[in-house]
């Protein structure tokens, strides 16, 4: 029997509350068929393909591409399986509603409209201050917005200015100074020192300086040898200066403005946002330091990646490492959920990705399975989805640890905030040539490499996340070890 369905803003994940369709691979009167992609769906953190589960017909779209944020749940489409009237399909939009307790109930677009508070009338506006007249300048010169509107308010030949901005850009600081303009010194040659000032006992400084400030030493005592006036006899009658425009010396510094550009928080960044924020204020975060020779791992990739056929990093070497540690240490290994600790026997590492979405943690499954080379194809195929935009849910969902590595940027070491609902994170610093004390008492350079893991006290003790940094040291200076 065809009957008429409703296509609504799917679930993935107990954390979705909205979505937005990105883009619609089918239009309205197109039929598809079962597998087809229907559209793409943007949440927070992913953008999925929506497959058609059935063969239909596009009869009306309600929500386009691009259109905003729909709580899920939300009425986006509608789809014939027979044929069906114009007037049923429009009766089947104004009577449906959300299923019972969905988020969209009584929101969607598809029932009841949203429903936005009545604005405010605005207030009166003030009368505008009467604007200068600006006498128009045509110029292909580079020149600022705020520079050319003042140098025409001000009626500024810009021709003589010389920009200091950018390839000769004029800036307003620019034509501040042209208004200003340049104030050039009066040269009067000999200061004359009047003839009763010569008999007495002074420095030649203190008589220039007394000339210059019409200042009288007759009569002023010295504190110098022999009651010799000094400079600084004569500087305790000069009055302090008045700035003027004349004044030469340092010249006037005017701040030109410093506008910032402001960007709203798009939907990941909210999200990664809230979720910080929330992790860092609500998990009793605890850190564990500890640093590593890596001179054997380093000799060991290069030897593997030729051996494999191979492209490993030194990170995925590391997510290898960790992966084999947590096997062994499954007390870091968890979940927390509630007042439960999950514990895993297998290590499902995030690795952090910085992607055009902000910081995504796709994960590695059963990484302490896996051959590093292995390893190495899905972290290039996770990281090559994240940076196109293009993670699944399931590509996000379920880790049980987490890999942050900042060392490529010449980080040394950091503190990482914990990933929810997992128990630790594990920030990786760059690798550096340090000075180390050899068996014999010499001193030698080698390769270490710093790790601080961030740990929820609340599942996990501190001896624990020792020991299980323990061993990936361990597993980091023999390398050997992780083909076991």
């Amino acid at each position: 029997m065809s009957r008429i369905r409703a296509f609504t803003m799917p679930k993935w994940g107990i954390e979705m509350t909205e979505g937005t369709i990105a883009e619609w691979m089918v239009k309205e009167g197109e039929t598809f068929k079962r597998g087809q992609t229907l559209c793409l769906i943007e949440t927070a953190k992913i953008t999925n393909e929506v497959e058609a589960e059935y063969e239909a017909t596009v009869r009306r779209i309600i929500v386009g591409g691009g259109a905003g944020e729909e709580p899920v749940g939300a009425l986006l489409a509608v789809f014939d399986e027979g044929s069906h009237s114009d007037a049923e399909i429009d009766a089947f939009v104004a009577d449906f509603k959300p299923a019972e307790g969905g988020i969209a109930q009584g929101a969607g677009k598809g029932g009841a409209e949203k429903t936005k508070a009545p604005e405010p009338a605005p207030a009166a506006a003030a009368a505008p201050a009467p604007e200068k007249q600006r006498i128009k300048i045509d110029t292909n010169r580079p020149i600022s917005p705020e520079a050319l509107r003042l140098a025409e308010e001000e009626g500024v030949d810009i021709a003589g200015i010389e920009g200091s901005g950018r390839g000769g850009r004029i800036t307003h600081q620019d034509v501040v100074k042209a208004l200003r303009g340049t104030s050039a010194p009066s040269l009067k040659g000999t200061v004359p020192v009047e003839a009763d000032d010569l008999k007495v006992l002074a420095s030649p400084l203190a008589r220039r300086i007394a000339a210059l400030h019409g200042l009288s030493l007759q009569g002023l005592t010295g504190t110098g040898p022999r009651g010799r006036i000094s400079k600084a006899d004569v500087l305790a009658l000069v009055p302090a200066p008045k700035a003027s425009p004349g004044t030469i010396g340092t010249p006037e510094f005017v701040a030109g403005e410093n506008r910032p550009e402001v960007v709203p928080f798009d939907r990941v960044r909210k999200v990664v946002a809230q979720r910080l924020t929330q992790a860092k204020q609500e998990l009793p975060h605890f850190y564990l330091r500890m640093s590593a020779s890596a001179d054997a791992l380093i000799a060991m990739r290069k030897t593997a990646n030729v051996v494999l056929g191979s492209k490993a990093s030194v990170n995925d070497w590391i997510v290898k490492a960790s992966a084999m540690a947590l096997a062994k240490h499954p007390d870091v290994n968890v979940q927390v959920h509630g007042q439960e600790i999950h514990r895993f026997p297998h290590a499902d590492v995030s690795i952090a990705v910085a992607s055009p979405k902000g910081l995504v943690t796709p994960v590695v499954r059963q990484a302490n399975l896996m051959r590093i080379d292995q390893i190495a194809v899905e972290t290039r195929r996770l990281i090559d989805k994240a940076q196109a935009g293009k993670l699944s849910m399931d590509d996000m969902d379920g880790g049980t640890f987490s890999v942050s590595n900042l060392g490529m940027f010449g980080i040394e070491n950091f503190d990482a905030i914990i990933n929810p609902p997992q128990g630790a994170i594990l920030a990786v610093g760059a690798a550096l040539r340090q000075p180390v004390e050899t068996d014999d008492g010499d001193v030698a350079f080698e390769t270490r490499i710093s790790f601080t893991l961030s740990v929820d006290h609340r599942a996990i003790d501190g001896a624990a996340g020792a020991q299980f940094l323990q061993t990936l040291k361990g597993l980091i200076e023999a390398p050997e070890d992780l083909f076991g």
